[in-house]
């Protein structure tokens, strides 16, 4: 099996955008021993200069449009985010909702092998997520994103049902959690609970000592 998977979302955070982002990106390198596979998921205005910084972390698209080159003012266009430099792309967070067909359509452009980890709020939508053959799906309800308790705490069950419900419709998906996640105590009974990383943001980006977060979230790898 592949190693566990830690991806933090950058949102637009104020610790995590512009020259904060860099110094985020150089912490997690700092922390990216070979224990775990670093994501970082990058606003689209850092991606390309924490692209050309990363070594050992994947600096991943917060979000992307199904649409090509011409007259799409605003939309995130996939053939320009690849040659700035995105290793991958998160889709359909919480926070950034879309269709399915946006999901679909987006997936058939990409090229093969680029990893895309598709967001969901519960079981039944990880289940129509799957059937479209993303790379990932990361459960997260959306009632505890940027919450002080993990979703491994306040509804394991939701983090097992995900699991098993997409693997039974797609094996091939690796399953994430997150919303809550902070610790490395909360990565370990994610793992646990048959996940195969977790996706999280305020456990890092606001975190008063970001070193000692990464360091622990980590230890138990």
């Amino acid at each position: 099996m592949d190693r566990p998977m830690i991806v933090v979302n950058f949102k637009t955070y104020a610790t995590a955008s512009g020259g904060e982002a860099e110094t985020l990106l150089a912490a997690m390198e700092a922390h990216a021993d070979g224990a775990a596979t670093m994501v970082a998921v990058a606003s689209a205005f850092d991606l390309a200069i924490l692209a050309q910084q990363a070594t050992g972390v994947e600096v991943w698209s917060q979000h992307l449009d199904p649409v090509g080159l011409g007259g799409y003012t605003g939309w995130l266009e996939p053939q320009t985010a690849l040659h700035r430099g995105a290793k991958g792309s998160i889709i359909n967070h919480a926070e950034h909702k879309v269709e399915l067909d946006h999901v679909r359509t987006l997936l058939d452009m990409l090229p093969e092998g680029f990893p895309v980890c598709a967001c969901a709020a519960d079981v039944e939508e990880a289940k129509a997520l799957a059937k479209l053959n993303p790379t990932y799906i990361a459960v997260e309800p959306p009632e505890l994103i940027g919450g002080d308790i993990s979703v491994t705490t306040a509804d394991p069950s939701i983090v097992s049902d995900t699991v098993a419900a997409v693997k039974a419709v797609n094996p091939n998906v690796r399953v994430l959690c997150g919303a809550g996640v902070k610790s490395g105590k909360d990565v370990a009974k994610a793992l646990e609970l048959g996940a195969e990383g977790v996706l999280l943001a305020s456990g890092v980006t606001k975190a008063t000592d970001v070193h000692a977060v990464l360091s622990d979230l980590v230890a138990s790898l």
